[in-house]
């Protein structure tokens, strides 16, 4: 029987992180870690004398806005959709009146 996990190892700058992992979601787990060092070498670059601990919070920080900020617009999209069937309904309403 094959396992539904995978046992990874991810390179955070300096740290190594070992997880097991649903084996469907490796990739988003090695994006994420991607990601998560690009923004740190960013905030290394901007900011060379600060502590690894403090470019750490600006990743965290940037990467929880970003997260946030998706998901608010995940959650708008339903009524943003209704409101474009509202629109056409108004539309199509207007057109027949003329």
């Amino acid at each position: 029987m094959i396992s539904d996990k995978q046992h990874i190892t991810l390179h955070l700058d300096a740290h190594t992180v070992g997880l097991d992992v649903p084996r469907e979601a490796e990739p988003n787990y090695r994006n994420a870690a991607e990601l998560l060092n690009r923004r740190y070498q960013h905030y290394l670059h901007l900011l060379p004398n600060s502590s690894s601990e403090q470019l750490w919070m600006y990743t965290a920080l940037e990467v929880a806005v970003s997260l946030q900020s998706d998901a608010r617009e995940k959650s708008l999209e339903p009524v943003e959709a209704e409101m474009k069937k509202l629109n056409r309904m108004v539309e199509q309403a207007l057109q027949q009146d003329k």
